[in-house]
């Protein structure tokens, strides 16, 4: 157990999963899996095949066992950072992005049902504030410390506007450095773009990991 006060969910130590292949084919389908699209995201377009995926998915999504993966953010407030959890419920699963605080890494806020693929919680990043908590120091505890692992798994909580030059280049070399092919990245990130767009107004009480809001 490492994350406390999340109800009686059994939470595990999520984050050496993340340089797993297959890794970032199921957590970021899920995103891409909203809404309709003229053509279907694949698990290679993120880097490992379907096959690596079909695997880390049996791991990912256990019902005996929820992954965590844990953003600490220097200077949150209160201290701690970002807890990406696995919430594997039968018949309501979905990932949820959570502030953490303390150095016990205790996640505040209530669980909220109804989580989708794409993820749900209690945190909304604007761009500026996705690239400050991806690019910062980290905090110096536990948890994900890799720029390009944090900002992919955090890119869910974008919310807001931002330069499409600027955000494509930023995924696509994300996508690149975690393994994605360069043949299919350019793709990769203007699905998960354009998904993000579909949902980017702030929604009434979002909450930021670096101001505590």
């Amino acid at each position: 157990m490492v994350i406390t006060g999340y109800g009686d969910g059994p939470t595990v130590v999520g984050e050496a999963l993340v340089g797993r292949a297959g890794f970032w084919g199921c957590h970021l389908l899920g995103l891409c899996a909203e809404g309709a699209c003229d053509e279907r995201a694949e698990p290679a377009w993120f880097g490992g095949d379907g096959a690596d995926a079909d695997a880390l998915a049996e791991v990912l999504f256990d019902p005996e066992r929820w992954p965590v993966f844990r953003v600490p953010v220097e200077g949150a407030a209160p201290a701690g950072g970002v807890a990406v959890v696995y919430r594997n419920l039968d018949g309501d699963g979905g990932v949820e992005y959570r502030r953490t605080g303390g150095v016990t890494g205790a996640v505040t806020g209530a669980v909220t049902g109804g989580a989708t693929g794409g993820g749900t919680g209690d945190v909304r990043l604007s761009w500026g504030e996705l690239a400050a908590v991806a690019d910062g120091p980290g905090g110096g505890g536990d948890g994900v410390s890799d720029r390009d692992e944090r900002f992919l798994l955090l890119l869910p909580c974008l919310r807001g506007t931002w330069e499409e030059a600027v955000a494509r280049e930023r995924v696509v070399a994300a996508l690149v450095a975690v393994g994605a092919p360069e043949d299919t990245v350019e793709r990769a990130a203007g699905h998960l773009l354009g998904h993000l767009e579909r949902r980017a107004v702030h929604e009434p009480g979002w909450k930021s990991p670096l101001s505590g809001r």
